[in-house]
């Protein structure tokens, strides 16, 4: 009886962190990918178009964001969490109508997008017109990503992300030379749409959009809640982002989206992170329930440090000569702003920390609550710094949102963790919940 006590947390020191650092190193490397293409876009665009053309391509930006949310809280969260573990024919039954409903929302809301584009009409129109085109091809993309990864297939997704850069770089040239923010949007789409052909090679499942009905009703006590926490944060930052320019210019979100690219890395590791931990804190649950805090400690800490250091060292090191020559125009008004951003990257870094370790637990509403307050902070500081400041106050009214926000989510895992309760030695250990309804062929 002893040694059937001391086995599983040998396993979990051993084979279990060798498999788990395999995995980990993958998801890293395809996140290092997906980063360094992101912020050679964000660069590339910037230096192109300068500061207000800038501005208008992070409009669009941040409205795929939201859209993108959308996607993973209906489509790929509820596969990470229920077909991490599964057979693999289950699996491939999963991936085929989240991957379909990616494409349905892609479809949904490209509609929304070019009526939205045809109204405001100008350049900014002409961009969200671009975005609608490319919206289902980029959705694609991002859920074979999830779907690989829930297969512990963590070296596929890196490829994957490989062939969209490299679908990037022709892409991007041709629309430096064309010189407008649609062409930019178009290139970055298409070569998104490529990354996802080649994924259904990958993957030899053909996406199921029939489904979509099927699989929103089947996943819908997860989905809904995923839904609002996930559009809750990136609808935050499209508010704010909104609210900016309404208040100081486009030109303000230019300058404040230039200083978030500068730390492009780090957010876009933020925005893609769920693909990797959720599904590590599931089998660190499920292994060793006793060490899920310790996991989310070092992911958070480790995550916040990293980005303090690039901050820093970007604020402190990095001359304006060479800050001009990476961005531009854009980097006289973005510059004073790395400080105030490196902050709200540090305080959302170690609350991803807590996010992952709240769904690995399965406790949605807490993780809902926490995203809730957080988003409020959000909207409230950013738009506040806003009216007193424009672009600075702004940026360091999020900084002190996130920072704060952060507190909110750790204090949350602490509570979840204590309702926690551990399945009997006596009964087989369940970690993904099955789904209630069949998803049909």
């Amino acid at each position: 009886m002893a040694n059937h006590r001391r086995a599983p947390r040998s396993i979990f020191r051993s084979g279990a962190v060798r498999a788990m650092a395999g995995r980990l190193s993958w998801g890293l490397g395809d996140q290092a990918v997906s980063s360094l293409t992101n912020f050679a876009v964000g660069l590339y665009v910037a230096r192109s178009l300068g500061t207000f053309a800038f501005g208008i391509f992070s409009l669009v930006w941040v409205t795929y964001g939201v859209v993108l949310n959308v996607s993973r809280g209906l489509a790929t969260d509820p596969l990470m969490v229920r077909f991490s573990a599964v057979p693999e024919d289950r699996w491939r039954l999963g991936v085929a109508s989240a991957s379909g409903t990616a494409i349905g929302v892609g479809c949904a809301t490209g509609v929304i997008s070019l009526v939205a584009g045809l109204a405001a009409g100008g350049p900014l129109g002409n961009a969200f017109v671009a975005l609608a085109v490319v919206m289902p091809g980029l959705l694609l993309q991002d859920a074979w990503r999830f779907a690989f990864f829930a297969r512990g297939q963590g070296k596929k997704a890196f490829l994957n992300d490989v062939a969209c850069g490299i679908a990037l770089v022709p892409a991007l040239f041709i629309a430096g030379r064309v010189g407008t923010v649609v062409a930019f949007v178009l290139a970055w789409g298409i070569a998104a749409a490529l990354a996802a052909v080649y994924g259904w090679f990958q993957t030899s499942i053909l996406p199921h959009p029939r489904e979509l009905v099927g699989w929103l009703r089947s996943q819908r006590d997860l989905s809904v809640r995923y839904l609002v926490e996930n559009v809750s944060n990136s609808g935050a930052s499209q508010l704010r982002a909104y609210g900016l320019g309404a208040i100081a210019g486009i030109t303000a979100v230019g300058a404040v989206r230039g200083a978030e690219q500068l730390l492009g890395p780090f957010l876009a590791l933020l925005m893609g992170l769920s693909l990797v931990t959720v599904a590590e804190g599931a089998r660190v649950l499920q292994r060793a329930p006793h060490r899920l805090k310790h996991f989310c400690v070092i992911l958070g800490g480790g995550q916040a440090a990293a980005a303090l250091c690039w901050g820093l060292g970007l604020l402190l090191l990095l001359p304006d000569s060479a800050g001009r020559w990476v961005m531009g125009d854009v980097w006289d008004s973005s510059s004073p702003l790395i400080l105030p951003v490196t902050l709200a990257v540090v305080g959302a870094s170690f609350a991803t920390g807590a996010a992952a370790g709240l769904r690995a637990l399965g406790a949605a509403p807490r993780s809902l609550r926490s995203q809730l307050i957080a988003s409020l902070f959000y909207v409230t500081f950013g738009i506040a710094g806003a009216f007193l400041g424009g672009a600075a106050g702004s940026a360091w009214g999020v900084a002190t949102a996130t920072l704060s926000g952060s507190v909110v989510w750790w204090l949350q895992l602490r509570a979840g963790l204590r309702d926690y309760v551990p399945p009997s030695a006596d009964e087989p250990t369940v970690v993904f919940e099955p789904i209630k309804e069949p998803i049909k062929e």
